[in-house]
Protein backbone atom coordinates (compact mmCIF):
# COMPACT_ATOMS: atom_id res chain seq x y z
CA UNK A 1 0.00 0.00 0.00
CA UNK A 2 1.13 3.54 -0.88
CA UNK A 3 2.64 5.67 2.50
CA UNK A 4 0.72 8.49 3.72
CA UNK A 5 3.12 10.86 2.96
CA UNK A 6 3.09 9.55 -0.36
CA UNK A 7 2.19 12.65 -3.22
CA UNK A 8 -0.82 12.54 -4.83
CA UNK A 9 -0.52 12.25 -8.83
CA UNK A 10 -1.08 15.79 -9.81
CA UNK A 11 -4.46 16.41 -11.64
CA UNK A 12 -4.09 16.89 -15.61
CA UNK A 13 -3.19 20.78 -16.82
CA UNK A 14 -6.29 22.38 -18.27
CA UNK A 15 -6.86 25.46 -20.43
CA UNK A 16 -9.68 27.37 -22.56
CA UNK A 17 -9.30 29.15 -25.77
CA UNK A 18 -11.65 31.37 -27.61
CA UNK A 19 -11.82 32.26 -30.89
CA UNK A 20 -13.45 35.14 -32.05
CA UNK A 21 -13.56 34.65 -35.95
CA UNK A 22 -15.39 36.06 -38.78
CA UNK A 23 -18.12 34.12 -38.80
CA UNK A 24 -18.90 32.41 -35.48
CA UNK A 25 -17.30 32.05 -31.43
CA UNK A 26 -15.94 29.00 -30.67
CA UNK A 27 -14.96 27.72 -27.16
CA UNK A 28 -12.82 25.09 -26.48
CA UNK A 29 -11.86 23.57 -22.85
CA UNK A 30 -9.22 20.80 -23.04
CA UNK A 31 -6.60 18.99 -20.48
CA UNK A 32 -3.19 17.16 -21.37
CA UNK A 33 -4.32 13.61 -21.58
CA UNK A 34 -0.11 12.19 -22.28
CA UNK A 35 1.07 14.15 -25.55
CA UNK A 36 -2.67 14.36 -26.80
CA UNK A 37 -5.13 17.14 -26.08
CA UNK A 38 -8.07 15.97 -24.61
CA UNK A 39 -11.32 18.48 -25.74
CA UNK A 40 -13.76 18.07 -22.49
CA UNK A 41 -16.29 20.80 -24.01
CA UNK A 42 -16.32 23.08 -27.11
CA UNK A 43 -19.41 25.49 -28.07
CA UNK A 44 -19.90 27.32 -31.07
CA UNK A 45 -21.97 30.56 -31.79
CA UNK A 46 -22.63 31.63 -35.44
CA UNK A 47 -22.14 35.48 -35.64
CA UNK A 48 -21.18 37.11 -38.32
CA UNK A 49 -18.92 39.89 -37.34
CA UNK A 50 -17.45 40.21 -41.06
CA UNK A 51 -20.66 41.10 -42.01
CA UNK A 52 -19.77 44.11 -39.93
CA UNK A 53 -15.85 44.87 -41.10
CA UNK A 54 -16.43 43.25 -44.57
CA UNK A 55 -19.07 45.23 -45.36
CA UNK A 56 -19.13 48.73 -43.45
CA UNK A 57 -15.45 48.16 -42.17
CA UNK A 58 -16.35 48.61 -38.50
CA UNK A 59 -17.74 46.64 -36.28
CA UNK A 60 -21.63 47.77 -35.38
CA UNK A 61 -22.35 47.98 -31.74
CA UNK A 62 -24.89 45.71 -32.27
CA UNK A 63 -23.06 43.16 -33.02
CA UNK A 64 -20.37 44.41 -30.37
CA UNK A 65 -23.14 43.85 -27.89
CA UNK A 66 -23.75 40.00 -29.09
CA UNK A 67 -20.10 39.24 -28.79
CA UNK A 68 -20.43 40.48 -25.12
CA UNK A 69 -23.31 38.41 -24.39
CA UNK A 70 -21.82 35.39 -25.85
CA UNK A 71 -18.26 35.96 -24.11
CA UNK A 72 -20.64 36.31 -20.98
CA UNK A 73 -22.06 33.29 -21.05
CA UNK A 74 -18.13 31.14 -22.07
CA UNK A 75 -17.17 32.98 -19.12
CA UNK A 76 -19.64 30.92 -16.93
CA UNK A 77 -18.46 28.10 -18.24
CA UNK A 78 -15.28 28.68 -17.84
CA UNK A 79 -15.39 29.26 -14.38
CA UNK A 80 -16.71 25.28 -13.77
CA UNK A 81 -13.29 24.73 -14.41
CA UNK A 82 -10.00 24.67 -12.75
CA UNK A 83 -8.35 25.87 -15.25
CA UNK A 84 -4.14 27.07 -15.36
CA UNK A 85 -5.12 29.45 -18.84
CA UNK A 86 -7.50 31.27 -20.59
CA UNK A 87 -6.76 32.49 -24.23
CA UNK A 88 -8.61 34.99 -25.70
CA UNK A 89 -7.90 35.62 -30.13
CA UNK A 90 -9.37 37.42 -32.69
CA UNK A 91 -8.60 37.19 -36.40
CA UNK A 92 -9.10 39.15 -39.74
CA UNK A 93 -12.82 40.37 -38.38
CA UNK A 94 -11.53 41.72 -35.58
CA UNK A 95 -7.82 42.82 -37.16
CA UNK A 96 -9.24 44.62 -40.06
CA UNK A 97 -11.88 47.06 -38.26
CA UNK A 98 -11.42 50.53 -38.35
CA UNK A 99 -12.81 50.58 -34.96
CA UNK A 100 -10.81 47.48 -33.45
CA UNK A 101 -9.09 49.53 -30.30
CA UNK A 102 -12.74 50.68 -29.47
CA UNK A 103 -13.79 47.15 -29.78
CA UNK A 104 -11.13 45.70 -27.91
CA UNK A 105 -11.62 48.41 -24.77
CA UNK A 106 -15.22 47.87 -24.59
CA UNK A 107 -15.41 43.99 -24.67
CA UNK A 108 -12.17 44.30 -21.97
CA UNK A 109 -13.94 46.28 -19.96
CA UNK A 110 -17.25 44.58 -19.98
CA UNK A 111 -16.06 41.22 -19.60
CA UNK A 112 -12.74 41.24 -18.67
CA UNK A 113 -11.44 39.19 -21.52
CA UNK A 114 -8.27 40.56 -23.29
CA UNK A 115 -8.20 39.83 -26.46
CA UNK A 116 -5.27 39.03 -28.66
CA UNK A 117 -5.11 40.16 -32.42
CA UNK A 118 -3.64 37.66 -34.29
CA UNK A 119 -1.54 38.67 -37.51
CA UNK A 120 -1.61 35.95 -40.76
CA UNK A 121 2.64 34.97 -39.03
CA UNK A 122 0.75 34.45 -35.26
CA UNK A 123 -1.62 32.28 -37.33
CA UNK A 124 0.90 30.51 -38.99
CA UNK A 125 3.37 30.07 -35.98
CA UNK A 126 0.83 28.51 -33.66
CA UNK A 127 -0.44 25.80 -37.06
CA UNK A 128 3.30 24.90 -37.12
CA UNK A 129 4.08 24.44 -33.69
CA UNK A 130 0.95 22.30 -33.63
CA UNK A 131 1.20 19.73 -36.79
CA UNK A 132 4.93 19.77 -36.35
CA UNK A 133 4.11 18.21 -32.64
CA UNK A 134 1.31 16.29 -33.55
CA UNK A 135 2.84 14.87 -36.38
CA UNK A 136 6.24 14.28 -35.05
CA UNK A 137 6.53 10.82 -35.99
CA UNK A 138 4.62 10.39 -39.15
CA UNK A 139 5.44 14.28 -41.14
CA UNK A 140 8.96 15.63 -40.37
CA UNK A 141 7.77 19.03 -41.88
CA UNK A 142 11.21 20.87 -41.15
CA UNK A 143 12.88 18.57 -43.25
CA UNK A 144 10.56 19.96 -45.96
CA UNK A 145 9.66 23.19 -48.18
CA UNK A 146 5.95 23.64 -47.98
CA UNK A 147 3.10 25.58 -48.13
CA UNK A 148 0.86 25.23 -45.11
CA UNK A 149 -2.29 26.96 -45.13
CA UNK A 150 -5.49 28.08 -43.26
CA UNK A 151 -9.15 28.40 -44.27
CA UNK A 152 -10.93 30.83 -42.30
CA UNK A 153 -14.46 32.62 -42.85
CA UNK A 154 -12.67 35.96 -43.10
CA UNK A 155 -9.19 34.87 -45.32
CA UNK A 156 -7.16 32.55 -46.38
CA UNK A 157 -3.79 32.42 -44.55
CA UNK A 158 -1.10 30.73 -46.65
CA UNK A 159 2.43 30.81 -45.53
CA UNK A 160 5.83 29.39 -47.29
CA UNK A 161 8.13 27.76 -45.32
CA UNK A 162 11.67 26.73 -46.21
CA UNK A 163 12.43 23.45 -43.99
CA UNK A 164 10.93 24.95 -41.14
CA UNK A 165 12.06 28.63 -41.87
CA UNK A 166 9.31 31.01 -43.19
CA UNK A 167 9.79 32.98 -46.29
CA UNK A 168 6.68 34.49 -46.78
CA UNK A 169 2.72 34.91 -45.37
CA UNK A 170 0.15 36.14 -46.50
CA UNK A 171 -3.61 36.74 -45.77
CA UNK A 172 -5.89 35.99 -49.08
CA UNK A 173 -9.43 37.75 -49.02
CA UNK A 174 -11.36 34.94 -50.04
CA UNK A 175 -12.53 33.04 -46.64
CA UNK A 176 -15.91 31.75 -46.91
CA UNK A 177 -18.11 34.78 -45.76
CA UNK A 178 -16.34 36.66 -48.33
CA UNK A 179 -16.98 34.47 -51.05
CA UNK A 180 -21.05 34.61 -49.84
CA UNK A 181 -20.91 38.99 -49.16
CA UNK A 182 -19.56 38.75 -52.95
CA UNK A 183 -21.98 36.33 -54.70
CA UNK A 184 -24.94 38.47 -52.67
CA UNK A 185 -23.43 41.25 -54.85
CA UNK A 186 -23.59 39.26 -58.04
CA UNK A 187 -26.72 39.31 -60.35
CA UNK A 188 -26.71 36.50 -62.99
CA UNK A 189 -27.47 32.89 -63.28
CA UNK A 190 -26.03 30.18 -61.20
CA UNK A 191 -23.33 29.27 -63.66
CA UNK A 192 -22.71 33.01 -64.60
CA UNK A 193 -22.22 33.74 -60.83
CA UNK A 194 -19.64 30.83 -60.22
CA UNK A 195 -17.92 31.41 -62.99
CA UNK A 196 -17.33 34.82 -61.61
CA UNK A 197 -16.44 33.56 -57.94
CA UNK A 198 -13.89 31.45 -59.84
CA UNK A 199 -12.33 34.28 -61.80
CA UNK A 200 -11.99 36.07 -58.26
CA UNK A 201 -10.30 33.23 -56.88
CA UNK A 202 -7.80 33.08 -59.40
CA UNK A 203 -6.83 36.45 -59.65
CA UNK A 204 -5.95 36.45 -56.02
CA UNK A 205 -4.15 32.91 -56.74
CA UNK A 206 -2.64 34.51 -59.39
CA UNK A 207 -0.99 37.20 -57.34
CA UNK A 208 -0.10 34.76 -54.54
CA UNK A 209 2.06 32.61 -57.53
CA UNK A 210 3.33 36.13 -58.35
CA UNK A 211 5.37 36.81 -55.22
CA UNK A 212 5.85 33.53 -54.12
CA UNK A 213 9.19 32.46 -53.44
CA UNK A 214 10.79 30.44 -56.44
CA UNK A 215 11.80 27.17 -54.20
CA UNK A 216 10.88 23.55 -55.26
CA UNK A 217 7.13 22.81 -52.82
CA UNK A 218 7.82 19.12 -51.38
CA UNK A 219 3.73 19.46 -50.21
CA UNK A 220 0.31 21.84 -49.24
CA UNK A 221 -1.00 20.98 -46.31
CA UNK A 222 -4.04 22.67 -45.84
CA UNK A 223 -5.49 23.16 -41.99
CA UNK A 224 -9.38 23.07 -42.30
CA UNK A 225 -12.31 21.71 -39.27
CA UNK A 226 -14.61 20.84 -42.02
CA UNK A 227 -12.72 18.34 -44.28
CA UNK A 228 -15.76 16.38 -43.57
CA UNK A 229 -17.80 17.59 -46.00
CA UNK A 230 -15.37 16.75 -48.80
CA UNK A 231 -16.03 12.91 -47.20
CA UNK A 232 -20.08 13.37 -47.75
CA UNK A 233 -19.25 13.78 -51.24
CA UNK A 234 -16.14 11.24 -51.90
CA UNK A 235 -17.72 8.59 -49.89
CA UNK A 236 -15.38 6.18 -50.93
CA UNK A 237 -12.43 8.04 -49.97
CA UNK A 238 -10.97 6.95 -46.70
CA UNK A 239 -8.40 9.71 -44.68
CA UNK A 240 -5.16 8.04 -43.38
CA UNK A 241 -4.66 8.32 -39.80
CA UNK A 242 -2.72 11.82 -40.37
CA UNK A 243 -4.38 13.67 -43.30
CA UNK A 244 -7.27 13.20 -45.78
CA UNK A 245 -4.78 12.81 -49.03
CA UNK A 246 -7.23 14.85 -51.67
CA UNK A 247 -5.97 14.45 -55.30
CA UNK A 248 -6.11 16.84 -58.56
CA UNK A 249 -9.05 14.30 -59.67
CA UNK A 250 -10.35 14.15 -56.42
CA UNK A 251 -11.22 18.21 -56.71
CA UNK A 252 -12.47 17.77 -60.36
CA UNK A 253 -15.10 15.19 -59.37
CA UNK A 254 -16.15 17.47 -56.49
CA UNK A 255 -16.67 20.70 -58.79
CA UNK A 256 -18.35 18.46 -61.20
CA UNK A 257 -20.89 17.22 -58.53
CA UNK A 258 -21.76 20.25 -56.90
CA UNK A 259 -22.32 22.36 -60.80
CA UNK A 260 -24.86 19.62 -61.22
CA UNK A 261 -26.37 20.37 -58.18
CA UNK A 262 -28.26 23.80 -56.53
CA UNK A 263 -27.33 25.05 -52.67
CA UNK A 264 -30.38 23.25 -51.62
CA UNK A 265 -29.49 20.29 -52.97
CA UNK A 266 -26.24 19.55 -52.18
CA UNK A 267 -27.26 20.37 -48.39
CA UNK A 268 -29.87 17.92 -48.61
CA UNK A 269 -28.06 15.45 -50.39
CA UNK A 270 -24.56 15.79 -48.61
CA UNK A 271 -26.10 16.61 -45.30
CA UNK A 272 -24.06 19.97 -45.40
CA UNK A 273 -25.13 22.70 -43.50
CA UNK A 274 -27.09 25.16 -45.66
CA UNK A 275 -25.30 28.15 -44.43
CA UNK A 276 -21.95 26.20 -46.02
CA UNK A 277 -23.55 24.22 -48.64
CA UNK A 278 -23.33 28.17 -50.79
CA UNK A 279 -19.30 28.11 -50.52
CA UNK A 280 -19.10 24.90 -51.32
CA UNK A 281 -18.28 25.53 -54.65
CA UNK A 282 -16.11 28.13 -53.95
CA UNK A 283 -14.04 25.88 -51.55
CA UNK A 284 -13.77 22.98 -54.15
CA UNK A 285 -12.52 26.29 -56.70
CA UNK A 286 -9.72 26.97 -54.00
CA UNK A 287 -8.85 23.52 -53.56
CA UNK A 288 -8.21 23.19 -57.34
CA UNK A 289 -6.43 26.94 -57.44
CA UNK A 290 -3.65 25.12 -54.92
CA UNK A 291 -3.08 22.46 -57.69
CA UNK A 292 -1.85 25.45 -59.71
CA UNK A 293 0.90 26.57 -57.38
CA UNK A 294 3.11 23.43 -58.06
CA UNK A 295 3.27 20.31 -59.25
CA UNK A 296 1.93 18.15 -56.76
CA UNK A 297 -0.36 14.95 -57.38
CA UNK A 298 -1.83 15.68 -53.40
CA UNK A 299 -3.28 18.33 -51.21
CA UNK A 300 -2.38 17.05 -47.29
CA UNK A 301 -5.58 18.17 -45.54
CA UNK A 302 -5.34 18.09 -41.49
CA UNK A 303 -8.85 18.35 -39.84
CA UNK A 304 -7.90 20.87 -36.91
CA UNK A 305 -8.68 24.26 -36.19
CA UNK A 306 -6.65 27.41 -35.04
CA UNK A 307 -8.06 27.26 -31.42
CA UNK A 308 -7.55 23.35 -31.42
CA UNK A 309 -3.67 24.60 -32.27
CA UNK A 310 -3.71 27.05 -29.75
CA UNK A 311 -5.49 25.17 -27.34
CA UNK A 312 -2.35 22.49 -27.41
CA UNK A 313 0.38 25.41 -27.78
CA UNK A 314 -1.00 26.56 -24.27
CA UNK A 315 -0.91 23.22 -22.73
CA UNK A 316 2.07 21.78 -23.88
CA UNK A 317 4.15 25.28 -24.35
CA UNK A 318 5.86 24.36 -27.55
CA UNK A 319 9.16 25.10 -27.75
CA UNK A 320 10.12 24.96 -31.44
CA UNK A 321 14.16 24.44 -31.27
CA UNK A 322 16.36 27.92 -30.71
CA UNK A 323 17.28 27.20 -34.58
CA UNK A 324 13.41 28.30 -35.56
CA UNK A 325 13.10 30.91 -32.66
CA UNK A 326 11.13 34.38 -33.48
CA UNK A 327 14.35 35.87 -34.53
CA UNK A 328 15.65 33.42 -36.93
CA UNK A 329 12.64 33.15 -38.31
CA UNK A 330 12.57 36.95 -39.21
CA UNK A 331 16.15 36.71 -40.87
CA UNK A 332 14.89 34.12 -43.08
CA UNK A 333 12.02 36.38 -43.86
CA UNK A 334 14.46 39.54 -44.24
CA UNK A 335 16.73 37.50 -46.52
CA UNK A 336 14.40 36.33 -48.84
CA UNK A 337 13.21 40.08 -49.44
CA UNK A 338 16.79 40.81 -49.90
CA UNK A 339 16.77 38.56 -52.34
CA UNK A 340 13.55 39.25 -53.85
CA UNK A 341 14.58 42.98 -54.21
CA UNK A 342 18.16 41.95 -55.31
CA UNK A 343 19.48 44.06 -52.62
CA UNK A 344 23.58 43.87 -51.34
CA UNK A 345 22.93 40.62 -49.01
CA UNK A 346 26.78 40.95 -48.27
CA UNK A 347 26.54 44.22 -47.86
CA UNK A 348 23.44 44.03 -45.14
CA UNK A 349 24.62 40.88 -43.67
CA UNK A 350 27.81 42.75 -42.38
CA UNK A 351 25.85 45.36 -41.89
CA UNK A 352 23.43 43.68 -39.44
CA UNK A 353 26.40 41.71 -37.88
CA UNK A 354 28.60 44.98 -36.98
CA UNK A 355 25.31 46.94 -35.60
CA UNK A 356 24.38 43.29 -33.44
CA UNK A 357 28.35 44.00 -31.93
CA UNK A 358 27.81 47.80 -31.62
CA UNK A 359 24.30 46.90 -29.70
CA UNK A 360 25.62 44.32 -27.26
CA UNK A 361 28.09 46.64 -26.43
CA UNK A 362 26.34 50.05 -26.25
CA UNK A 363 23.08 48.42 -24.53
CA UNK A 364 23.66 49.27 -20.99
CA UNK A 365 24.96 52.53 -22.12
CA UNK A 366 22.14 53.61 -24.36
CA UNK A 367 19.30 52.04 -22.03
CA UNK A 368 18.09 49.41 -24.13
CA UNK A 369 16.59 46.20 -24.00
CA UNK A 370 17.51 42.87 -25.29
CA UNK A 371 14.05 42.43 -26.99
CA UNK A 372 15.08 46.07 -28.91
CA UNK A 373 17.77 44.14 -30.68
CA UNK A 374 15.45 42.54 -33.19
CA UNK A 375 14.19 45.69 -34.61
CA UNK A 376 17.94 47.27 -35.28
CA UNK A 377 18.57 43.87 -36.85
CA UNK A 378 15.45 43.91 -39.27
CA UNK A 379 16.45 47.28 -39.97
CA UNK A 380 20.17 46.33 -40.78
CA UNK A 381 18.83 43.70 -43.42
CA UNK A 382 16.13 46.24 -44.98
CA UNK A 383 17.61 49.52 -45.26
CA UNK A 384 18.47 49.33 -48.49
CA UNK A 385 15.04 47.53 -49.70
CA UNK A 386 14.52 51.33 -51.27
CA UNK A 387 16.80 50.88 -53.95
CA UNK A 388 14.42 48.78 -55.81
CA UNK A 389 12.37 51.50 -56.47
CA UNK A 390 15.49 54.40 -57.19
CA UNK A 391 18.88 54.92 -55.73
CA UNK A 392 18.02 58.57 -54.86
CA UNK A 393 16.20 59.09 -51.78
CA UNK A 394 16.14 55.29 -51.41
CA UNK A 395 15.80 55.56 -47.40
CA UNK A 396 12.50 57.23 -47.97
CA UNK A 397 11.49 54.43 -50.31
CA UNK A 398 13.08 51.87 -47.91
CA UNK A 399 10.38 53.24 -45.31
CA UNK A 400 7.47 53.20 -47.29
CA UNK A 401 8.14 49.31 -48.84
CA UNK A 402 8.45 48.44 -45.27
CA UNK A 403 5.62 50.02 -43.21
CA UNK A 404 3.47 48.40 -45.86
CA UNK A 405 4.93 45.10 -45.09
CA UNK A 406 3.65 42.17 -42.57
CA UNK A 407 6.20 40.29 -41.49
CA UNK A 408 5.67 37.24 -38.81
CA UNK A 409 4.49 38.01 -35.71
CA UNK A 410 5.02 41.78 -35.42
CA UNK A 411 2.67 44.27 -34.86
CA UNK A 412 1.94 47.23 -37.19
CA UNK A 413 3.63 49.53 -34.49
CA UNK A 414 6.95 47.15 -35.01
CA UNK A 415 6.90 47.46 -38.63
CA UNK A 416 6.61 51.14 -38.04
CA UNK A 417 9.26 51.24 -36.40
CA UNK A 418 11.54 49.19 -37.90
CA UNK A 419 10.88 51.42 -41.19
CA UNK A 420 11.89 54.71 -39.61
CA UNK A 421 14.91 52.95 -38.17
CA UNK A 422 16.10 52.12 -41.90
CA UNK A 423 15.17 55.08 -43.43
CA UNK A 424 17.37 57.23 -40.76
CA UNK A 425 20.39 55.24 -41.49
CA UNK A 426 21.47 57.57 -43.90
CA UNK A 427 20.61 61.53 -44.91
CA UNK A 428 18.60 63.42 -41.99
CA UNK A 429 18.49 62.04 -38.68
CA UNK A 430 14.61 61.49 -36.98
CA UNK A 431 12.44 65.05 -37.32
CA UNK A 432 8.83 65.33 -35.83
CA UNK A 433 8.39 66.86 -39.46
CA UNK A 434 8.57 63.35 -40.60
CA UNK A 435 4.79 61.84 -40.64
CA UNK A 436 5.44 57.88 -40.31
CA UNK A 437 7.91 59.13 -36.64
CA UNK A 438 5.56 61.36 -35.75
CA UNK A 439 2.65 58.95 -35.31
CA UNK A 440 4.58 56.94 -32.79
CA UNK A 441 4.72 57.69 -28.94
CA UNK A 442 7.16 59.94 -27.42
CA UNK A 443 8.67 56.53 -26.12
CA UNK A 444 9.31 54.66 -29.46
CA UNK A 445 10.48 57.76 -31.23
CA UNK A 446 13.42 57.60 -28.80
CA UNK A 447 13.60 54.31 -28.96
CA UNK A 448 14.20 54.77 -32.49
CA UNK A 449 17.10 57.52 -32.49
CA UNK A 450 19.12 55.30 -30.43
CA UNK A 451 18.86 52.53 -32.60
CA UNK A 452 19.17 54.57 -35.77
CA UNK A 453 22.17 55.83 -34.06
CA UNK A 454 23.69 52.49 -34.40
CA UNK A 455 22.99 51.64 -37.65
CA UNK A 456 23.71 54.67 -39.33
CA UNK A 457 27.78 54.11 -37.67
CA UNK A 458 27.44 50.13 -38.21
CA UNK A 459 26.61 50.65 -42.48
CA UNK A 460 29.11 53.68 -42.03
CA UNK A 461 31.74 50.97 -41.26
CA UNK A 462 30.94 49.22 -44.65
CA UNK A 463 30.55 52.31 -47.09
CA UNK A 464 32.66 50.45 -49.80
CA UNK A 465 30.12 47.04 -49.67
CA UNK A 466 34.04 45.44 -49.44
CA UNK A 467 33.05 43.80 -45.93
CA UNK A 468 36.61 45.23 -44.93
CA UNK A 469 35.81 45.16 -41.33
CA UNK A 470 37.14 42.38 -39.67
CA UNK A 471 36.65 42.61 -36.00
CA UNK A 472 35.18 45.53 -33.92
CA UNK A 473 35.59 46.47 -30.49
CA UNK A 474 34.06 49.01 -28.65
CA UNK A 475 35.73 50.92 -25.64
CA UNK A 476 34.78 53.97 -23.26
CA UNK A 477 36.60 56.49 -20.90
CA UNK A 478 35.72 58.08 -17.50
CA UNK A 479 33.74 60.95 -19.29
CA UNK A 480 31.57 58.30 -21.43
CA UNK A 481 32.93 59.18 -24.86
CA UNK A 482 33.03 55.84 -26.73
CA UNK A 483 36.10 54.83 -29.03
CA UNK A 484 35.23 52.20 -31.78
CA UNK A 485 38.90 50.30 -32.71
CA UNK A 486 38.23 48.06 -35.77
CA UNK A 487 40.36 45.45 -37.38
CA UNK A 488 40.67 46.35 -41.44
CA UNK A 489 41.95 44.45 -44.07
CA UNK A 490 42.91 47.09 -47.08
CA UNK A 491 42.12 50.89 -46.87
CA UNK A 492 38.79 51.90 -45.54
CA UNK A 493 39.40 55.77 -46.49
CA UNK A 494 35.58 55.93 -47.57
CA UNK A 495 34.51 54.12 -44.25
CA UNK A 496 36.46 56.36 -42.23
CA UNK A 497 35.08 59.58 -44.17
CA UNK A 498 31.33 58.25 -43.75
CA UNK A 499 31.90 57.45 -40.02
CA UNK A 500 32.71 60.88 -39.28
CA UNK A 501 29.49 61.87 -41.38
CA UNK A 502 27.00 59.59 -39.74
CA UNK A 503 28.47 59.83 -36.40
CA UNK A 504 26.13 62.95 -35.07
CA UNK A 505 23.72 61.42 -34.36
CA UNK A 506 25.06 59.17 -31.70
CA UNK A 507 26.82 62.51 -30.21
CA UNK A 508 23.74 64.29 -29.85
CA UNK A 509 21.30 62.08 -28.24
CA UNK A 510 24.33 60.64 -25.64
CA UNK A 511 25.99 64.01 -25.20
CA UNK A 512 29.21 62.07 -25.65
CA UNK A 513 31.93 61.80 -28.25
CA UNK A 514 32.71 58.60 -30.29
CA UNK A 515 35.61 58.05 -32.33
CA UNK A 516 36.97 55.67 -34.82
CA UNK A 517 40.41 53.44 -34.62
CA UNK A 518 42.44 51.29 -36.85
CA UNK A 519 44.07 48.71 -36.95
CA UNK A 520 45.38 46.43 -40.15
CA UNK A 521 44.90 43.23 -40.26
CA UNK A 522 43.91 40.47 -42.59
Amino acid sequence: MPGENELKKAPPLRAGVIDIGSNSIKLIIGEAAGEEVRVLETLKNVIPIGNSTFFKGSISQETTNQVIGILEKYKKILAQYDLAKVMVIGTTAIREARNRDVFLDTVARKTGFKIEVFSVGDVIYYIDAYISHKLQKAYPIHNKNLIIAEIGAGSLDVSVMRKGFMLMNMGLSIGALRVRQLMSKLDGSREEITEAVQEYIENDFAYLKRVMPRIQIDDVILIDENYSYLQSILPNKKPTSDFFKFSQEDSKEVLAQLLERSDEDVAKTYKIPREVSDTMIAYAIILDMFFKLTENKYIYILETSLAEAVLANVLFDFELSEKYNKQNQLIAVATFLCNKYDIDLNHVQQVANLAKTLFDSLKDYLGLKNDDLLYLLLAAYLHDIGIFIHNRSHHKHSEYIISSLSLFRLTEDEMMMIACVARYHRKAPPIGTHPLYNSLSSENQILIQKLSAILRIANSLDRSHKQKISQLEVKFNRNGDVTISVQAKDNILLEKADFLEKKDLFEEITGNSINLTVKSGV
